[in-house]
């Protein structure tokens, strides 16, 4: 593995106010299409046109009038930034350090089109719990390669695979040799690589991203199982134009998610919708600002391009013989665009120490059901710690 001797530096987001002005007047010049022709009572296929028309004004009203940006950075800035390069490439992580003598490393890895938005707050609780019985860490959030501060990559190559190395370099370079891990989506994946590849630096895994070999049989599945593996199969056919756009042609996408400000909250609000656990709008359980955070440092790093391109590198490549045998602990949301059923992931995860399916939630937990998010998350990494002495 390539190490590189460069050193880790401190880092403020401090976007140019010329860069919110730009911003608040493409949103005031905006040209939006007529309104869908689905036109529905809310939580009755009000959606299935994509993002209405009104939902969408309303949000860019509040974007362009009331949306505080400053608040966000500041936000990044107390947890604490920071910047390194690994392998010719710079990268952005968040890393708040426990005051617990006993306190594990962790690393938590974000997916698309999420960002180090998704944690930033659970990250203090997990650092300093306010009760000692509850496991503590040391938080390290890093910026996925092309996303947000981090370094856009220039050439092919930066996979899942390349990026759970880079994540090992990284946690070393901060004097983790050995750590937790965890995520979902895109960071689910990485982290099952994290766990497969790397075992001597990785104590364990948490992820609501399970994903057994393929080919496997339905038979001896439970009801709700198979209802998991037809839920998901229906994804993929029917709901996943996003993913094979980006896989294939991430740069045609790319000009207008870095173009338009209207285009980009678009294309990734129709995913905070459709992936959470809500009977209409994303904004019954996630608020707003902490949705326009995520989509305005999309904006102000002009990364959807680059985001998107992680599709392209990695979609449909987590290799079929990976085994996972650090031990795992593995929660499924009810309303995730993808769920495994046990017996498919005991197949790849060969140490599984804690199963759990929540009654709610879906692809963003721990925006949607924080609270609870970080109970589970601490009760999956304790019992990972406890079966790894």
């Amino acid at each position: 593995m390539s190490r590189s001797t460069t050193a880790v530096q401190a880092f403020e987001a401090h976007a140019p106010e010329a860069d919110l002005d730009d911003l608040r007047a493409r949103l005031a010049a905006a040209r939006l299409p007529e309104a869908e022709t689905v036109r529905a009572a809310p939580g009755s296929r009000r959606w299935d046109q994509g993002v209405p028309l009104a939902d969408l004004a309303e949000v860019v009203d509040y974007w362009r009038t009331g949306y505080d940006w400053r608040a966000f950075e500041d936000r990044l800035n107390r947890i604490g930034q920071f910047r390194t390069t690994v392998d010719g490439l710079g990268i952005h992580f968040l890393h708040r350090r426990s005051a617990r003598a006993d306190a594990t490393p962790l690393i938590l890895t974000h997916g698309w089109p999420g960002s180090i938005a998704e944690f930033v707050d659970v990250v203090d609780e997990l650092a300093d719990p306010q009760e000692a019985a509850p496991p503590a860490f040391h938080v390290v959030v890093p910026s996925l390669p092309g996303f947000g501060y981090s370094d856009k990559p220039a050439t092919t190559g930066w996979g899942t695979e390349k990026i759970a190395g880079a994540w090992v370099d990284l946690m070393g370079r901060l004097g983790y040799g050995r750590f937790l891990a965890h995520g979902g989506d895109w960071g689910g994946n990485i982290t099952t690589v994290l766990g497969g590849r790397f075992p001597a630096h990785v104590l364990g895994i948490h992820t609501t991203f399970a994903e057994g070999p393929p080919g496997l049989p339905t038979d001896g599945l439970t009801a709700l199982e198979r209802r998991w593996t037809e839920e998901t199969r229906d994804f993929w056919h029917h709901r996943a134009a996003y993913a094979k756009q980006q896989a294939t042609r991430p740069q045609t996408i790319g000009y207008s998610l870095v173009d338009s400000p209207v285009g980009l909250l678009a294309w990734i609000l129709d995913k905070f919708a459709e992936w959470s656990d809500t009977e209409d709008s994303p904004f019954e359980t996630i608020s707003r600002d902490r949705i326009l955070d995520d989509v305005t440092l999309y904006w102000l790093t002009r990364t959807g391009a680059s985001a998107a391109r992680i599709y392209y590198e990695s979609h449909n490549s987590l290799d079929p013989e990976l085994r996972v045998d650090v031990p795992s602990a593995i929660s499924m949301y009810p309303r995730d665009i993808e769920k495994c059923p046990r017996p498919w992931a005991r197949e790849r995860y060969r140490q599984i120490v804690r199963w759990r399916s929540p009654e709610t939630g879906g692809h963003f937990p721990s925006l949607e059901v924080p609270g609870y998010f970080v109970e589970d998350l601490r009760e999956g990494l304790a019992a990972v710690l406890a079966a790894g002495r």
